[in-house]
């Protein structure tokens, strides 16, 4: 297990945890002073009252709840969401209502998760010409449905 320093913004702020010993995320919470409403269509910037500092070699990556996305059509824009090693701010999460109805959240309602994953770097080395493959320069479906 690898230490994740977190710091409340508020003393009211609720510490995220895992629900399970099996899960690998830790839900995230909305702390607002009032109910924020996400139109059809739109994104809203939810703040959670919480800052981090990881280790170095670390992101923790802030993906959807499948619960909202499956009962709701509720996302996260950028998916994942990156918290850099270095980043020291609020962790806010980008909602997005997909839907076609108004969505309402409310302060403490669960609205993303973190997850802590390792970074490898890279080393870019420029050359003339890459290695030939099979596939080649095919994409967006070029291998099939």
């Amino acid at each position: 297990m690898v230490k994740v320093l977190v710091k409340r913004l508020n003393s009211k702020v609720r510490l995220p945890e895992y629900k399970t010993s099996g899960s690998s995320g830790m839900d995230l919470m909305a702390f607002i002073d009032k109910p924020i409403k996400i139109a059809p269509n739109t994104i809203k910037l939810i703040p959670t009252g919480l800052s981090v500092a990881i280790p170095e070699d670390l992101e923790i990556q802030i993906r959807p709840r499948s619960g909202l996305a499956a009962r709701y059509s509720i996302g996260i824009l950028n998916t994942p969401g990156t918290i850099d090693s270095d980043y020291r701010g609020e962790l806010k999460i980008i909602l997005f209502n997909h839907g076609n109805k108004d969505f309402i959240v409310n302060s403490n309602d669960r609205v993303a998760q973190m997850v802590l994953t390792p970074i490898i770097k890279m080393d870019l080395e420029e050359v003339d010409q890459l290695p030939k493959t099979i596939r080649g320069s095919g994409g967006f479906g070029s291998t099939g449905k």
